[in-house]
């Protein structure tokens, strides 16, 4: 185990705990075997740790002396606020505590990402050098060619990696890793905007089908019945605000591209939900919906 897992055991432990006592945060330690080796965390080795953790991830951990000296975290918004800060520390918080339970791993199940890791190392390797990136590609029933691009960004959707690039034209294109059959660093630089924010970039679409800044549009869905608690618990899109709620549907209102992965997305969700607005994407949607119900009555004619 790295340091860097073992302060991210100490991170989640005291927040899963929220107010903790460094002998019971000892003692969790010492049940994680696979992690500790059965050796307590002495009071030495948490105080390297604590000041670590504060330089690395910037979480504070205070202690609290009333009522005994229990630890706790002083800034959860350190955590809360960075979405790549909270994946990491989730991330790992989840395998250890998959770890502390492998005896019961006929009893948990995970999704699968296909071949992202064997790329993720060397993308992000390219990224952090800024080095223009020699990158092999095979689309689906298409032969693999190689092409150039200017490494930007990386995003996991839907148990897919993607990496965003700039390629020899200037724009900006997304490829899964999963197809990736190749990836050979330049020695050539590149420059990337100051500015530039993964997230501000992706912010006006649903998933990986890019669009530009201008076909974002107000769109409203209706959920019914219980579904409205789905979208309440899990948003569709992070501009999802519920507008009008009645006794048997809640209206939702987004801020979005209309792309074809949103419009699957919805088409997903059945008779759960109807597209309100715009008139335009409500018309495609149709499109679908007859397209689906026709080719279902010519294979069974009834």
């Amino acid at each position: 185990m790295t340091q860097t897992e073992k302060h991210i055991w100490l991170i989640d432990t005291i927040r899963r705990a929220g107010r903790i006592s460094l002998e019971d945060i000892s003692a969790k330690w010492q049940d994680c075997e696979e992690l500790s080796g059965g050796r307590p965390l002495l009071r030495c080795k948490f105080n390297r740790w604590h000041t670590a953790i504060l330089m690395q991830f910037g979480v504070n951990i205070e202690c609290e002396k009333r009522g005994g000296y229990r630890y706790y975290i002083d800034n959860p918004e350190a955590i809360d606020e960075d979405q790549l800060k909270s994946c990491i520390i989730d991330s790992f918080a989840v395998s250890n505590l998959l770890a502390e339970h492998k005896g019961m791993n006929h009893r948990i199940m995970v999704d699968e990402i296909p071949s992202g890791r064997n790329y993720l190392a060397p993308l992000l390797s390219t990224m952090k050098e800024y080095q223009v990136v020699n990158l092999t590609y095979q689309g689906f029933g298409r032969d693999a060619h190689t092409f150039e691009i200017e490494p930007y960004g990386l995003r996991l959707h839907q148990n897919r990696w993607y990496i965003l690039g700039k390629g020899s034209n200037g724009n900006m294109w997304l490829y899964a890793l999963d197809r990736v059959k190749g990836v050979e660093p330049t020695d050539r630089k590149f420059t990337m905007p100051k500015d530039f924010q993964v997230e501000d970039f992706f912010a006006k679409m649903y998933g990986v089908v890019l669009s530009g800044e201008n076909d974002a549009c107000r769109i409203v869905i209706r959920a019914y019945g219980g579904h409205a608690h789905y979208l309440r618990s899990l948003p569709l899109h992070h501009s999802q605000r519920e507008i009008l709620t009645g006794e048997e549907y809640t209206d939702f209102e987004y801020f979005l591209a209309s792309t074809y992965d949103f419009l699957m997305a919805l088409l997903g969700m059945g008779t759960m939900v109807e597209i309100l607005k715009p008139t335009e994407f409500r018309d495609e949607f149709t499109t679908w919906v007859c397209n689906l119900s026709q080719m279902y009555n010519i294979n069974n004619p009834k």
